[in-house]
């Protein structure tokens, strides 16, 4: 079992940067396939990017760009670099970390892009 805490979210204007960090617990991360999901209001979870063991990667069309996923297996960590931010990338954005079919989840950390 995985526990996942992300932080790093916050209020931006439009343009800006943020980078969102998830730290996870116990053992075998790099066993974990991880990615990040947001959530806007009255709208449904949707997949921004995901990387695998292998650290292979992709990313949902609308941050193809702009957005960036890493993982750092010694640090037991995955970031999402987010660039060029837009109001439409408001959200709460998850952690997420799947192994085997079992999926783990974050709390979620608000992004807000606004002037």
């Amino acid at each position: 079992q995985v526990q996942l805490v992300e932080s790093g979210g916050g209020l931006v204007q439009p343009g800006g940067s943020l980078r969102l960090s998830c730290a996870a617990s116990g053992n075998f991360f790099s066993y974990y396939q991880m990615a990040w999901y947001r959530q806007a209001p009255g709208k449904d979870r949707e997949l921004v990017g995901r990387i695998t063991t292998t650290s292979s990667i992709i990313y949902a069309d609308s941050v193809k760009g702009r957005f960036t996923i890493s993982r750092d297996n010694a640090k037991n960590r995955v970031y999402l670099q987010m660039n060029s931010l837009k109001p439409e990338d408001t959200a709460v954005y998850y952690c997420n970390g799947n192994r085997g079919g079992v999926s783990y989840w974050g709390q979620g950390t608000q992004v807000t892009v606004s002037s």
